[in-house]
């Protein structure tokens, strides 16, 4: 593909990527039915994931997620890549089932150098099981002081994968929060309700649901996003390929569902996204949002700690800071370029937003 329609399928990727993350145009009504629709949401930072779920909400507040959390519909865990996500709670299972295997296995060396075997795992199991039955919620240091108490150490790291390994094997998952702490809770009694998935309908489901609502995407994306092999990746993409409108650019095959070719009309111009949003962290390949020019400004030293960014028109136009000053919500935008007077005014809506969703006034310096 060559000339103009190439140019202007390149130029509305970011618009459908836009519409079908609901970051524009939003289609859910609630934090669980959104979280449901996009399978599974990045969620390092806990308070940056929140707002992930807010900018996709009209109405949403922090207290409406963090309700959310409390009543069971949606989860976080470390789930795609061993990485921390919010998941629908009736997604968890299967999805563990499906991913959290290799996930495991690929951990075997590092588990060797932290001196942490199958029978260091299964005491460590037995302790938790104990402490948390019956709907006990305990922090990390609750459960770190556990460990310690039955001589587990927890130092260099042997905590965290000690808890990591526990979550991605369905033992535990997080629960509600406990202050400012997070707590811990059984997985099995927190969503009893198990929904099971056979591997080929599950890589199908999973298949559908990412391209559904991160395309236009490739299957190398869909790869580096799942955490699967690429020939699983690929069966589940063939799964439900007459399900989706497909195009090639570059030798580059994109996928996405049949309903997006003309939504690209009368969007938002700028949104605030927080650091490790699904708009920079559910795809492989940028190149189509962010100029690789600013790429180290996205990612400082490379280290995978991902900037708030500004998007303008579906590209990535800046980065953001908050912070707090005497009840309001202080919002630093560093652009890329100087912003026209009418881009400022954009800016400032978006800002509004994300005031009304933390449910305090906000100031732009």
């Amino acid at each position: 593909m060559t000339g103009p329609i190439r140019d202007k399928i390149i130029l509305n990727i970011p618009c459908f990527r836009l519409h079908n993350q609901r970051i524009a145009g939003t289609g859910c009504d609630n934090p669980g039915e959104l979280v449901k629709y996009l399978v599974a949401m990045q969620a390092q930072d806990h308070a940056g994931a929140k707002w992930s779920i807010g900018v996709r909400l009209s109405d949403a507040t922090d207290a409406d997620v963090e309700k959310a959390i409390a009543d069971r519909d949606i989860v976080r865990t470390w789930l795609m890549r061993g990485t921390l996500h919010f998941v629908a709670a009736e997604d968890i299972h299967w999805l563990l089932g499906l991913v959290a295997p290799r996930i495991i296995a690929g951990s075997a060396t590092r588990h060797q150098q932290l001196d942490l075997d199958n029978g260091t795992f299964a005491h460590c199991k037995d302790i938790f099981s104990n402490a948390l039955q019956g709907g006990k919620q305990l922090t990390r240091s609750d459960m770190y002081a556990l460990l310690e108490k039955e001589h587990i150490s927890t130092t260099g790291q042997r905590g965290y994968h000690i808890l990591w390994w526990a979550a991605l094997g369905g033992l535990i998952c997080f629960g509600p929060q406990d202050g400012k702490q997070q707590t811990f809770v059984l997985l099995d009694e927190w969503v009893s309700k198990k929904k099971i998935l056979g591997r080929d309908q599950a890589l199908a489901e999973l298949a559908r649901r990412y391209f559904a609502s991160r395309g236009s995407a490739t299957l190398q994306d869909f790869v580096w996003w799942s955490g699967l092999k690429i020939t699983e990746a690929r069966a589940g993409l063939l799964a439900v390929a007459s399900e989706l409108e497909q195009f090639t650019v570059d030798g580059q095959t994109y996928w996405m569902p049949s309903n997006t070719v003309n939504v690209c009309e009368k969007m938002q111009r700028i949104y605030l996204l927080p650091g490790f949003d699904e708009y920079m962290l559910g795809y492989k390949d940028r190149t189509a949002i962010l100029d690789p020019q600013y790429a180290h400004q996205i990612v400082p030293w490379n280290n995978g700690m991902f900037r708030s960014t500004i998007v303008m028109d579906g590209r990535i136009a800046g980065t953001w800071r908050r912070s707090f000053k005497r009840g309001s919500v202080i919002i630093k935008p560093q652009p890329f370029v100087e912003f026209t007077e009418k881009e400022l005014e954009q800016l400032s809506a978006a800002a509004d937003h994300y005031g009304r969703f933390l449910g305090m006034p906000v100031i732009i310096e």
